[in-house]
């Protein structure tokens, strides 16, 4: 006998963007199973979802609700009005999302018609969505950082202008007039200034940060890891989130794809719980593939680090290599865009009297010292240069570094690369790359790596060696003392460099 498979519909819709996933309906349960279930026993139980998408979040909390309060309100329908009307609210992203939501929450896309599981007398129900304009000032929205050029009326023309309502006021209070107890919700990520993500802003830092302005007593948010190391405009919420002790559980997913399959985000996915009313350190827990790796309660920022260590299996080597006090490789290592040259450069082919060799996206070119705007002093001496783009793969075991080559007197390069030194000889060059390609230096540069990018700040946890040798992996897991556990973790992690 055949068994009719009945899957759940939310689980089978198609992401909108790597900018707005839907999440699975068992990453949602999951990300519930947080929270103290007595708050679902609760008819005064406040919950918002400040990114509905497909709603499937306000429809997993009604699910617990209409079992927690069976006995409080024992009418069925009495209860589901009640839950409907007094204890589920939603904002949406967009317009579709909204009817979205409210069919997936009240069974009809307006709650207000006779089909809908719980009559209203309007057309949103609980789930509203706005069609605001951003305002800009100098050419950029002052709430969100929207461009003017890509986001104005002019341009969009009628379409979205993704000038989300939750955080586009100053008063995100005001939206439905009332607290909660509970704020949920996967916000849109990012907003593309028409660079076709090379200029993408992130955005969802400001909904979290709007959502702690309403202090509810629980905040359950999914959102990109990248927050983690900062940049792209995320220094500040980094430092904002890593200091704060309200912040409980920590779920890591280092490959996107083990918690939204088919979607890959550069430097993963996590969701976190953070409690209002309680402080102290982490609980957190690393995923790989389909297993949950044993949960760590620790702070959130290990001492001289400033960015989150995800791997808990990574803490105690840190600690071995810190506790020795070596300087780090990341002072002779050089910033982005090393002599001025951006990565679209691309000089003469053929070679130049009195000119020098610059190592570029296309290959090898061509041109004048005095095209370059710094690092001039470098160009005749020895260095190694490496690729800025490290390995384009989320799945372990990886490279996390390109492969680096000595730059001999009289080169430079553009900013597809960034350089090691200057050294003062050939050898020393590669004595650095013989350490570069150890697997033990690529695994500390990894745990401040979070995209694709290598910028200099990867190399902060990196310690300096003695470059009159060479250095081997078996060397300098002997020097730091690791254990066979240690050991085993790193070689798990990251693949020999061919």
């Amino acid at each position: 006998m055949n068994e009719t498979h009945n899957p759940d519909v939310l689980s089978c819709l198609a992401n909108l963007s790597n900018d707005e996933v839907f999440t699975p309906p068992s990453v949602v349960n999951q990300m519930l199973d947080m929270l103290p279930q007595e708050l679902f026993w609760s008819s005064k139980t406040t919950f918002l979802d400040i990114g509905c998408k497909s709603g499937v979040f306000l429809r997993e909390i009604t699910k617990r609700l209409i079992t927690g309060l069976a006995d409080e309100i024992p009418d069925l329908q009495t209860r589901v009005d009640h839950i409907l009307h007094k204890q589920v609210f939603g904002i949406a992203t967009t317009e579709l999302t909204s009817l979205v939501s409210r069919r997936t929450l009240y069974c009809s896309k307006y709650p207000n018609c006779r089909y809908s599981a719980s009559p209203f007398e309007t057309v949103e129900g609980n789930i509203r969505f706005r069609n605001i304009p951003h305002t800009f000032v100098n050419g950029r929205c002052k709430w969100c950082g929207a461009s003017e050029d890509q986001f104005g009326d002019a341009k969009r023309k009628g379409l979205e202008t993704h000038a989300y309502e939750f955080i586009h006021t100053d008063h995100p209070e005001e939206i439905f007039k009332m607290k909660f107890d509970v704020i949920v919700g996967n916000p849109p990520y990012q907003l593309d200034d028409g660079g076709f993500g090379i200029s993408a802003q992130p955005i969802y830092d400001k909904f979290i940060t709007q959502a702690k302005k309403l202090s509810p007593r629980y905040l359950l948010m999914i959102v990109p890891a990248r927050w983690y190391a900062g940049g792209k405009g995320l220094d500040d919420f980094r430092n904002e989130m890593l200091n704060d002790r309200s912040l409980r559980e920590i779920h890591d997913f280092p490959v996107a794809d083990d918690c939204f399959s088919g979607v890959q985000i550069k430097g993963g996915i996590c969701y976190f719980l953070w409690c209002r009313d309680e402080k102290g350190d982490c609980k957190v827990v690393t995923h790989r593939g389909d297993r949950m790796g044993s949960p760590m309660v620790r702070p959130l920022l290990e001492k001289g680090c400033d960015t989150f260590i995800r791997f808990n299996e990574a803490i105690s080597i840190l600690h071995k290599v810190m506790a020795l006090g070596e300087p780090s490789m990341e002072s002779i290592v050089s910033s982005r865009q090393p002599f001025g040259l951006p990565t679209t450069f691309h000089g003469s082919s053929k070679e130049i009297a009195g000119g020098i060799r610059i190592y570029e996206n296309q290959g090898e070119s061509f041109t004048t010292i005095n095209q370059l705007s710094k690092n001039e002093d470098v160009v005749g001496k020895f260095k190694v240069i490496i690729p800025r783009s490290g390995s384009g793969s989320d799945q372990f075991p990886h490279p996390i570094l390109g492969i680096p080559f000595v730059g001999k007197p009289g080169t430079a390069c553009s900013e597809t690369y960034i350089f090691i030194g200057p050294f003062r000889n050939e050898d020393e060059c590669e004595n650095v790359i013989s350490y570069v390609r150890t697997r033990f230096m690529r695994f500390l540069a990894m745990l401040k790596k979070v995209t694709q990018s290598t910028t200099r700040s990867v190399y902060t946890l990196v310690p300096m060696q003695d470059f009159s040798k060479s250095w081997t992996d078996a060397e300098l897991y002997a020097k730091y003392k690791l254990t066979k556990d240690e050991i085993a973790f790193i070689e798990s992690m990251i693949k020999p460099m061919e």
